[in-house]
Formats: C-alpha cells, sequence, structure tokens
C-alpha cells in the first residue's frame, strides 16, 4: 500500500496481493455476476486463433502484412471485426523479445523498488495498479506502467523512467519507434481501403509528427479466484489505433464477437501483433471501421504480462465524422467533434465501461 497520490483510497498493488499466498480476493476485485468471466475462460493453455461461440466456429482474422493483398485485408477487417492479427509486420523479432525482457525484468523487482515510480491520475505516467478515480470502484486484477513516447514535447521525463533494468528505457524507445512505423502503414492502408487516399487518415491524425504515441505494459499476477474477476474490464480503447504484444505464453485477451454476442479469446499468433481501432478512428471514419469491446481475463496458473502502444490524433486537434465518408440524409455524420484531450478524460475519470463513452459521443438525433 502507498499513499494516495491524487488517488481516492490507498493503493494496493495486486502483484502484493498475489504474492501473499490469500486464498481469496479482497472484495474490491470481485466483479458483479453478468460481468465474469467462464471458469474455461480462465484456463492457462493457448487455444488457435479459432473459438467456438454458442457451438459455432468462429476465425479470428489474421492479416500478413508482406501480401499485395494486405491493405484490403487490413480494411476487411476493420470493417468487420474492428480487430486483426498482424504478421510479417516488419518489426524484429529480436526487439519485441528485448521489450519483453526488460519490463518482465522490472516487474520482477522488489515492491519498494518499483514503488519508487508510484503514478497519479494526473497524467498516469508511472507504475499503477489502478484506472479511474470514483471512491469505492470495483477494481482489475492487474498492475502496469504508463509512459509517452510522442511527440517530443510530450515525452516522459526522466523522473518517470526505471533505471532499473538499465537497457528497458533505450529499448522501449527503440521499439516504440519501430512500432510507430507500422501504424503509420496500417493507418494508410486503412486510408485505402475508404477510397479516401492513402494519407487521408493521418492528416486528420495532425500527420506523422503530430500524432501521440504512448506504451502501457501490463502486469496480470496469479489470481486465486480467476472467475470472480478480470485483469482488465471490458471497454473500447479510446484513442486511434492500438498495437498489442501479447503474452507469448498465457492467453487472456478476449474480444466481444460481432452483433454484441459473446467474447471471443484470442489466441495469440508467435511473433504477431494483435491491432484493433480505437475510437477516434470509428468517429473519423463515421463508424465504417468500429472499435471493438475487450477485455482481459485473470489466471489462478502463471502470470500474464502484454505490452500496448496506443496510436493517437494530436490531442488538441477537433475530430468529427471526415467529410468524404458523410453524405445527408443517408448517410449523416454520427458524432459531434471532440479533441482527443477532451475525450480521454472519461476513462481517466470513470475507468473501463464498454463502449458507453464513444456511444455517448454521437449526435442527438442517433442516440
Amino acid at each position: 500500500m502507498e499513499e494516495t497520490a491524487g488517488w481516492p483510497e490507498p493503493v494496493v498493488r495486486v502483484q502484493s496481493l498475489s504474492e501473499s499466498g490469500a486464498a481469496t480476493i479482497p472484495d474490491r476485485y470481485v466483479k458483479p455476476v453478468d460481468d465474469r468471466p467462464s471458469p474455461s475462460d480462465c484456463s492457462s493453455s493457448a487455444p488457435a486463433s479459432a473459438a467456438a461461440i454458442d457451438g459455432s466456429t468462429v476465425m479470428i482474422p489474421v492479416v500478413d502484412l508482406s501480401s499485395p493483398d494486405a491493405a484490403r485485408a487490413v480494411s476487411e477487417a476493420c470493417r468487420e471485426w474492428g480487430f486483426f492479427q498482424a504478421v510479417n509486420h516488419g518489426v524484429p523479432l529480436e526487439l519485441l523479445r528485448r521489450a519483453r525482457a526488460a519490463w518482465r525484468g522490472f516487474f520482477l523487482l522488489p515492491l519498494e523498488l518499483k514503488q519508487r515510480h508510484g503514478n497519479s491520475p494526473a497524467t498516469y505516467e508511472g507504475y499503477g495498479s489502478r484506472l479511474g478515480v470514483e471512491r469505492g470502484a470495483v477494481l482489475d486484477w492487474g498492475d502496469y506502467y504508463f509512459l509517452h513516447l510522442r511527440p517530443p514535447s510530450a515525452l516522459s521525463p526522466n523522473d518517470k523512467w526505471p533505471l532499473v533494468p538499465p537497457d528497458l528505457r533505450e529499448a522501449t524507445e527503440e521499439y516504440g519507434r519501430e512500432v510507430a512505423a507500422l501504424c503509420g502503414r496500417l493507418l494508410s492502408a486503412m486510408s485505402s481501403g475508404l477510397g479516401v487516399g492513402e494519407k487521408r487518415l493521418e492528416e486528420e491524425f495532425g500527420g506523422a509528427e503530430g500524432a501521440g504515441v504512448c506504451v502501457r505494459v501490463n502486469y496480470y499476477p496469479r489470481c486465486p479466484q480467476p472467475e470472480l474477476t478480470l485483469g482488465l474490464s471490458s471497454h473500447s480503447d479510446p484513442g486511434g489505433m492500438t498495437v498489442l504484444l501479447a503474452d507469448e505464453r498465457v492467453r487472456g485477451l478476449q474480444v466481444r464477437a460481432r452483433g454484441g454476442g459473446g467474447w471471443v479469446t484470442v489466441g495469440p499468433v508467435a511473433d504477431a501483433f494483435i491491432v484493433n481501432v480505437g475510437d477516434q478512428i470509428q468517429v473519423l471514419t463515421n463508424a465504417t471501421y468500429r472499435s471493438v469491446e475487450h477485455r482481459v481475463t485473470a489466471n489462478a496458473d502463471a502470470e500474464r504480462m502484454s505490452i500496448a502502444t496506443f496510436y493517437n490524433p494530436r490531442s488538441d486537434l477537433p475530430l468529427a465524422p471526415m467529410p468524404e465518408l458523410v453524405s445527408p440524409p443517408e448517410r449523416p455524420p454520427l458524432y459531434r467533434p471532440m479533441t482527443f484531450d477532451e475525450y480521454r478524460l472519461y476513462i481517466r475519470r470513470k475507468g473501463p465501461r464498454g463502449k458507453s463513452q464513444v456511444e455517448s459521443l454521437k449526435a442527438d438525433g442517433d442516440r
């Protein structure tokens, strides 16, 4: 436990709860019955890239970015699912392993060393264990580390970066540069699929130099009662695009099936990235591409770590549906303008809450 540092209650590190040996989880982490995962979702064995929902088989889109048909496949996945797995993505595999090893090293440090980097809800930068500032909220079974990488003016200051492991900062910044370049290529593919020109979404993001890049490293410790809680509650990502490097050993990410059905457990493809559309791209494309609701389960047998890179529009630009994708009365603009700075205040205050935020942004006639 630590000082509140702007949080509504003292912060308890989930890793410390896990390592205490307790057979039950505190009430603060017990989810309402309707939000709990099924016991089979909390198994440590990893499935293939297909999952069963109500007896039918659902295939998770896998896109080969080295294929001549990659742009069409990216666009199709964004329209139909809102997420896909990207293989042959061009980011050096050794860099993926370096980033994973550095951050695993950090989370294995003694608690007192990690506590030096405890975060606050003012910026969320640093070592954290909760999202949202509502007193008495039901919490998620996970810790994390959050950093800003781009633009240079927003780079997290030196005191927010861990000094141990010694190669952590270098590996993270190099990893961030490579993944940001990948996001630029994906944004071009998404734009091409809309028929608006491959640089159009990039322009709406404020140009290649205007986009924001931040990273959140998630650490989900073992949980004695994973069927009662979640590692991360259901939500859609508030930003533009998320590129996730999932744990290579333990599954946990679940995506809401098309049509608002059950949950699909994603079986990560080796050395792939899991890419999902964020709320800002849903707004810009007037819901042609839709952000996907997702969550993370806990696990009794093994801890899990993932690295999420968020690629976001310039935070002070008002964003609204692109004019090329609006044609009243058949296709009116679905969302009212808002800057990303204004938009992300919701999740920072309330924490993850399904897709309620982007739905609240709809124009009055479309609610």
